[in-house]
C-alpha cells in the first residue's frame, strides 16, 4: 500500500468510512449536482453526471488520450468519461476503499483495460513528466494543504499543450473568515478561492486559463436537494448505517448548504499547459 503524508492519510481514512454511505446516496457520483432550476426534477445521480460531463467537455478528450482523474472518488466519473470519450483514465485517491470500489466499477463496466485506479496523493504524483494529455479534478482541490505544490505537480505530469479542468465550490464576497474557518474544520477544506483567485493561482502555476463559468445557483444553490434525497431514503439508510449517522449526515447538509449563494458559489475552470507550435486545446492542430 502506498505511503501517504499524515494529512492525506487522515483524509483517506475519512473517505474509507464514508464511501458506503456515498454509494447508497448517489451511486458513487461523489460530487455536487447541476439542476437547471426549481422545476428540474432530475435525480441527484443524473444531475451529478451533468457536472462530470461539463468538466470533461472542457477537455475535448479524444479516444486513446491519457487522462488523470486527480481525487477520483469511487470512480463513477472516471468510468463515465472513459465510456463516453474513449480516453484512457487513471484515477488516484487517498482512500483504499475508493480504489477497491473503482476497480469493481471498471470491471463491471467492461472497462478494466481503459480505466485503472491507484492509491496515491496528488501532492506527489508517481508518474514521470509529461505522462498525461489531460487532468480533471472534480471537487478534490479543496482538500489541498498546499495548492501551489499540487498545481506544480499537475503542470509537471501534463505533456506540453496538455489540458486541465477543475470544478469546486468557490468563496463568494459574503463569506466571513470565521465562517470559512468553521467550514474548513468541519469538512477538511484547506482551499476555498474566489473565481478570480483561481485564475490568478493557475496563471502563477504556469497555466493559461481558457474558460470558466460560475454556476453556483444551479449547483451549490440547489444543494439542499441532497437533504431531500436523504429523507427519501431515510428508512433504508437508517437500517444500513444507524439513526445517529443519518441525522449527522442531514445536519451536515444543512450546515454546508445553508451558507447561501452570497457566501458560496461553484466554478468550473479550464486551462492548459502552454506548448509552442500548438493551437488551442479545442482543435489540437499544429502549425
Amino acid at each position: 500500500m502506498t505511503e501517504l503524508g499524515t494529512i492525506s492519510d487522515e483524509l483517506g481514512k475519512m473517505y474509507d468510512q464514508t464511501t458506503p454511505l456515498s454509494i447508497a446516496l448517489n451511486d458513487g457520483q461523489e460530487h455536487l449536482a447541476y439542476w437547471y432550476g426549481k422545476d428540474d426534477d432530475t435525480t441527484v445521480f443524473e444531475a451529478a453526471q451533468r457536472i462530470t460531463r461539463k468538466v470533461a467537455d472542457t477537455l475535448y478528450l479524444r479516444p486513446g488520450e491519457r487522462l488523470l482523474d486527480a481525487g477520483c472518488g469511487v470512480g463513477a466519473p472516471a468510468v463515465l468519461v472513459a465510456k463516453e470519450t474513449g480516453a484512457l483514465v487513471t484515477g488516484i485517491t487517498v482512500s483504499a476503499a475508493q480504489v477497491a470500489e473503482g476497480e469493481r466499477r471498471a470491471f463491471e463496466s467492461g472497462l478494466s483495460r481503459s480505466v485503472r485506479f491507484e492509491r496515491g496523493d496528488y501532492q506527489s504524483i508517481a508518474y514521470p513528466d509529461g505522462s498525461f494529455d489531460a487532468i480533471m479534478a472534480i471537487e478534490s482541490l479543496m482538500h489541498a494543504p498546499d495548492l501551489d505544490a499540487v498545481l506544480a505537480e499537475f503542470h509537471r505530469v501534463l505533456r506540453p499543450g496538455g489540458r486541465l479542468a477543475l470544478s469546486d465550490c468557490t468563496r463568494e464576497p459574503g463569506m466571513s473568515d470565521d465562517e470559512f474557518t468553521q467550514l474548513s474544520e468541519a469538512f477538511k477544506m484547506h482551499c476555498l478561492l474566489t473565481i478570480p483567485q483561481w485564475v490568478e493561482t493557475l496563471k502563477r502555476a504556469g497555466f493559461v486559463v481558457e474558460e470558466y463559468i460560475q454556476c453556483g445557483p444551479r449547483v451549490y444553490g440547489m444543494g439542499l436537494r441532497y437533504l431531500d434525497r436523504a429523507n427519501e431514503l431515510q428508512d433504508e439508510l437508517v437500517s444500513d448505517f444507524g439513526e445517529e449517522a443519518i441525522e449527522n449526515l442531514k445536519q451536515g447538509y444543512r450546515n454546508y448548504f445553508g451558507a447561501g449563494g452570497e457566501r458560496m458559489g461553484y466554478g468550473i475552470i479550464a486551462a492548459r499547459k502552454p506548448a509552442e507550435g500548438r493551437c488551442c486545446a479545442k482543435c489540437g492542430t499544429t502549425y
